[in-house]
Order: C-alpha cells, then structure tokens, then sequence
C-alpha cells in the first residue's frame, strides 16, 4: 500500500464530491434534518427524544453513508472508471484507502455537525462527556462507509444497491435495541442482534447516556465497531475485481 497513490485517490473522490453539492447536503445536511424532525414529532413527549436521541445520532449517519458510499463505489465500476484505475500500477488497498480516507473525512464533520446540533440546539442530555458522543457517532459513520463499500460489490446497477438498504440496513435497524432492549427478544433475535454492528453502536450510545464516564462496556462497543469496519474494508478489497463484468 503506497501512502502516495493513497492520498492521490483521497484527492480525486473530495474533488468529485466537491462538484457534486446533492451529494454533500444528502451526507451533512439529512441526518440533522432527520433527528431535528423526530425531535419536533415527540415535541409533546420529550422523553422520548431523550431515551432514542442518542441512539439515532448512530444510526442516521450510519445509513446515510451506507447508501452514498455503496452507490458512489458501484458508479466507479459501471462507468469503467474502476477497471481502468486498476490497470495502473494501483495496489486495490490504495484504492479502498483512499475511498475511507475521503469518505472518513466527510464522515468526520458529519459527526460533528450532527453532535453539535443534538446535543447544543436540540438540548439532548447526555450523562458521559460529550467527546465520547462525537467518537462514536463518528464511528458509526465509518462503518457505514466501509460496509457501503463492500456491498457494492454484489451489485451491478445502482438500484440493485439501493436495494441493499432494506435488506442490509432494515434488519438491523430493527434488531438493534431501538425498539425493544435485547436481552428482552427471542432468543435467535438476540443471537442475530448479537453479531449486528448496529446493535454496539446503539449499545455504545445507551451507555454514554446513562453512565457519567467512559466504562469498559463502552470501549469494547467502540472496539467492536472499529472492528466491524475494518473486516468490511478488508473484505471489500477481496472482493474488489480488476475487470468490470
């Protein structure tokens, strides 16, 4: 992996999106306008912005990258920008680092902006330090990133990655103890939600709530996320083909 031809790559992703603002507001500007939405729903019942804020501020970014990431990545493939990238002397690691290096950074002031409008306009109160919230929303969205990289593998039209939101996403939106505590589902639900990412993020963000400092529990939620995203990235470079089917 050449830290050089990294960079490189890095540079041309952030100048395509930079000439793309549809993009850059669906990634910054529709998980605020998402969670800002769910705060004025429940603007009767505060509580119950204060008990799924958190865990939202996860699971929006989450999404979002997923799917603009998974279709950005495929786009590169159907055009023939990808097979021609990797006729050059470019190692498929440089490729896929240079995608998360640019896609992390955007990633990055998402988790910021996000953050700061969670917790500062829309009043959400956290127990744990505020930095702890902005890790891992930004964890969150790196694991995104890395998995809307990888699927986008098995797909060969943009809609077949769309299509990959329902199916990937849905599930574990559903079994990621949003809805109902997972020590509370039937068994095989809580053995599925137990080797979802999703679920450590939402766990990782009910910890920061409820507890004043940075426990164990949460760093191992955090490693688990970190984790899940690097397995994603490596499995996305095994499954990087040097020519366009």
């Amino acid at each position: 992996m050449s830290v050089r031809r990294t960079l490189a790559t890095a540079r041309r992703v952030l100048e395509q999106l930079r000439h793309d603002p549809r993009t850059i507001a669906l990634m910054l500007i529709v998980p605020c306008v998402l969670i800002s939405l769910l705060k004025w729903v429940f603007d009767a019942s505060p509580h119950v912005f204060q008990s799924v804020g958190a865990a939202l501020l996860g699971i929006f970014p989450f999404t979002v990258m997923f799917l603009v990431t998974s279709v950005g990545m495929l786009r590169e493939r159907t055009t023939g920008t990808l097979e021609r990238l990797l006729t050059m002397p470019l190692a498929k690691a440089d490729l896929l680092g240079g995608y998360a290096l640019a896609f992390g950074s955007v990633a990055l002031v998402q988790a910021g902006i996000a953050s700061a409008l969670t917790i500062g306009l829309l009043g959400l109160k956290v127990a744990g330090p505020v930095w702890a919230v902005f890790v891992v929303a930004l964890l969150d969205a790196l694991l995104g990133m890395a998995l809307g990289l990888f699927t986008s593998a098995f797909a060969r039209t943009e809609f077949q990655a769309v299509q990959f939101l329902p199916a990937f996403v849905l599930p574990q939106f559903l079994l990621c103890g949003l809805f109902a505590p997972r020590d509370r589902m039937q068994p095989v639900l809580r053995w599925i939600s137990d080797v979802l990412p999703l679920s450590y993020a939402v766990s990782a963000m009910d910890k920061i709530t409820a507890h004043g400092t940075v426990t164990g529990g949460l760093i191992t939620d955090m490693a688990i996320i970190a984790g899940a995203g690097v397995l994603a990235l490596a499995l996305g470079a095994a499954t990087l083909r040097r020519r366009t089917d």
